[in-house]
């Protein structure tokens, strides 16, 4: 009798304590946010991760009366951005825009301080661009075709511009020179921005960098551009073909996400998921993001998580067959 009162007391407090936690992380959701959120951005001001996050930054914090500021945190490709997020406080006060090259980098560097996948919690996706492939307009290529003759013709003197080792740009170019039977050298910078400042002044040949930082560079003629890396012809560059065409199967995209440090209430996922979502649903975010060549990626927590995990598996495949390394 005294054993199966002390399991009805023992029960009694497990489901008060239960009942407490969920009230206490439901309470916890409601009154969030109540001080600003940082969003952290691995790459330097400029380029696609910050002009999403400053994009969706901005929404936020006109809709839930909260600063979301958007912090910089450079070098590593994207990984010490990563590492801050991974060891901040899982309160939901800061955010990780998470990017390709996180799901690049898990099979690219031999060793990280942390695992992407089981650190960081996805919260909801943003959106996706098509790389496109862009020279110096001084260039000798007007097309796909010419540029592989031109490179083949000049083996390891041509260079390709990118955000850094496990960037989209670094192992897109990687999957080209092996499907086209070409030899580039690899010059990697802090960023798309200041990569594109450089073959703007002629200091190297190409990229494949997303249509978000490009796009107004080729619209004013300070870039050409070859191709893009969809599967279809872009709507703001409908002239342009597509890679696949003279190399088929070949696509390269960039999307970007939020995600959160482990262990964050799920309340607090779930309302920044909603939060995000009605971001992408408002007519003037859609045409903002379509201006720039993208595409929204609404859904929930699990269908950004199924898309880091797919990504992850398929960039680990070309960086094995491709050879790619972080320099």
């Amino acid at each position: 009798m005294t054993n199966f009162l002390h399991r009805r007391q023992f029960l009694h407090l497990a489901s008060g304590a239960a009942a407490l936690s969920a009230m206490s992380s439901a309470a916890l959701a409601q009154a969030y946010p109540a001080r600003p959120v940082r969003l952290v951005v691995g790459w330097p001001a400029g380029g696609p991760t910050d002009i999403a996050a400053r994009l969706v930054g901005q929404w936020l914090s006109e809709r839930l009366g909260q600063q979301f500021i958007v912090e910089n945190r450079p070098g590593a490709t994207g990984n010490i951005g990563t590492e801050t997020v991974v060891r901040a406080p899982s309160d939901g006060y800061t955010l990780l825009v998470a990017v390709t090259a996180n799901a690049i980098n898990a099979s690219l560097y031999e060793t990280l301080n942390f695992n992407f996948i089981r650190d960081i919690a996805p919260v909801a996706g943003i959106a996706e661009w098509p790389l496109v492939m862009a020279v110096n307009p001084s260039f000798p290529a007007n097309s796909v075709s010419q540029f592989i003759a031109h490179v083949k013709s000049n083996p390891g003197k041509i260079t390709y511009a990118s955000a850094g080792s496990g960037s989209p740009q670094h192992v897109a170019a990687e999957l080209f020179k092996l499907m086209a039977g070409v030899d580039m050298l690899h010059v990697p910078y802090r960023g798309a921005a200041p990569a594109l400042a450089d073959l703007i002044g002629g200091q190297v040949h190409i990229t494949f960098d997303p249509l978000a930082s490009s796009i107004e560079y080729i619209k004013s003629g300070k870039l050409r551009a070859l191709a893009v890396a969809s599967s279809a012809r872009s709507p703001v560059l409908p002239g342009v073909p597509v890679v696949a065409d003279f190399l088929p199967g070949f696509e390269a995209s960039f999307w970007c996400g939020v995600g959160v440090p482990k262990n964050t209430p799920a309340p607090i996922v779930e309302m920044l998921n909603k939060a995000i979502n009605s971001c992408l649903a408002d007519p003037r975010m859609k045409v903002r993001f379509a201006e720039l060549g993208g595409t929204v990626l609404p859904g929930t927590a699990a269908d950004f998580g199924r898309l880091i995990a797919d990504e992850t598996e398929k960039w680990a495949n070309v960086v094995r067959f491709s050879g790619a390394k972080a320099d």
